[in-house]
């Protein structure tokens, strides 16, 4: 393949990845405006959006490298506008976006000076990251960025030892494109990294003699001669944007985990900052026409589930090759920022607790108000919750309406009539004596 490498000799020193420093308090600072935000947008957008059967068609097809590239040439999206992917993500209540700058298949959406496979050096003419990030920024968004240091077009990716320089060379692409978004773009809120782990290396296994591929042993990482030296590019990324937060998935320091698909929803946990991000169409991240995609009722209890097992929500879509996301996903969206205009409050700068999620639902609490999201009623019209070191002092209905509740040394009953349940969600506040972050997590009690 013809792909120039540029040296990464120009470098300005950085400082060492051990060189970064915070306090835990610092930390915390750093993280606050993107846990309090809670809901974001993830955008999968790539020459891939053309033949439309998701990201992976490249893999999944084994559709030769050059053959592939070819898709470069009709990449000229006519109706792409990154305001209008703004206005989609704030009419959801989303608070955040992220946007795929190159996938797996090597495409960048961004200029490079050591390749020609981007959208600025092929049919489209266009930066657009730099219009996204411009967009989303001036939309009040956190800016995100997603970046996967692999590329299929590598032999070294899968045969890192066999074909060393190879792999090499698709690290220096790594340094040099983080390079390139790291300082050109204005501040980075999130850098969200894929595929960058050796664990990837060879699709997560081994070579082994009678050159038969087997699967690594789980907690066995990639042993061979190649790095990707992701130290150098931890050191720059704090360097030229240390308030960055960025997740777990390139062998660094993560401040998030990601938990992916709506089946890695898992347990609560209020100690390591986390996100799960799933998509909204079925099947694919990336655009793939006709995918059914989730119901209202499902998007928003697969939010509150999120938020109330104290993580954050990135729901993607995938927009068409003429940069349009699709109309009904799009109204999608604007039906769970409805959902959100009026029970917002239980979501935006809470944390997940004290009740643990359970068979009825999940909680969320802010300041001295806990909100109770009832998503299952066992019973017809009432819910018993565990004893907590706490007075009720009044509660209600989030959306308006009555809410009886007694506490006593059993625990908490709450009776909502039927006729104020709310089959997707009903949120009971219960304002308390003092704050709710003094309260240890509780387990729910069998109803």
């Amino acid at each position: 393949m013809a792909l120039a490498i540029a040296t990464l000799a120009a470098w300005l020193p950085l400082a060492s990845a051990q060189s970064f420093t915070e306090t835990a308090e610092q930390h915390q600072a750093r993280l606050a405006a993107w846990r309090e935000a809670r809901f974001g947008l993830f955008i999968h957008w790539g020459i891939y959006a053309i033949p439309g059967r998701g990201e992976w068609v490249q893999w999944n097809e084994q559709i030769p490298v050059e053959e592939y590239a070819k898709l470069a040439d009709q990449f000229k999206p006519a109706n792409f506008d990154a305001n209008a992917w703004v206005a989609a993500a704030k009419a959801a209540g989303m608070k955040y976006m992220v946007l795929t700058t190159r996938h797996h298949d090597g495409f960048a959406l961004f200029d490079d000076p050591g390749s020609d496979f981007t959208s600025v050096k092929t049919a489209a003419h266009r930066d657009f990251v730099a219009d996204y990030v411009k967009a989303a920024r001036a939309g009040g968004m956190l800016v995100g960025l997603y970046y996967s240091p692999l590329d299929w077009r590598f032999p070294g990716f899968f045969f890192p030892d066999l074909y060393l320089k190879n792999a090499e060379a698709m690290r220096d692409q790594y340094h040099r494109q983080m390079r390139e978004l790291l300082t050109n773009y204005g501040k980075v809120d999130i850098l969200f990294f894929d595929g960058g782990e050796n664990n990837w290396l060879q699709f997560g296994g081994r070579w082994v003699s009678g050159a038969r591929w087997e699967k690594r042993p789980a907690g066995q990482s990639y042993q061979g001669h190649f790095s990707w030296q992701t130290d150098k590019v931890y050191a720059m990324l704090r360097e030229f944007q240390p308030g960055v937060v960025i997740n777990g998935r390139a062998d660094m320091p993560e401040d998030f985990h990601s938990r992916e698909g709506d089946r890695a929803l898992g347990d609560f946990d209020a100690e390591h900052p986390w996100e799960l991000c799933t998509t909204l169409a079925a099947g694919a991240w990336g655009w793939k026409e006709g995918a059914a995609i989730k119901t209202l009722r499902d998007s928003v209890q697969l939010l509150v589930k999120t938020v109330g097992r104290d993580g954050n929500f990135i729901l993607n879509v995938g927009p068409r090759p003429d940069g349009q996301i699709d109309p009904p996903q799009v109204q999608r969206l604007k039906e769970i920022g409805d959902w959100l205009a009026k029970n917002g409050a239980s979501v935006y700068g809470t944390r997940g607790g004290p009740f643990l999620p359970g068979v009825y639902g999940v909680s969320t609490y802010r300041g001295q108000k806990i909100f109770v999201h009832v998503l299952d009623w066992k019973s017809a019209s009432k819910l018993l919750l565990p004893t907590i070191p706490a007075k009720v002092v009044r509660a209600s209905l989030l959306a308006g309406g009555e809410a009886m509740v007694s506490q006593t040394e059993r625990g908490i009953e709450i009776a909502v009539p039927a006729s104020n349940q709310n089959d997707t969600d009903t949120i009971v506040v219960l304002e308390l004596d003092q704050p709710a972050s003094r309260i240890k997590p509780v387990a729910p009690v069998a109803n």
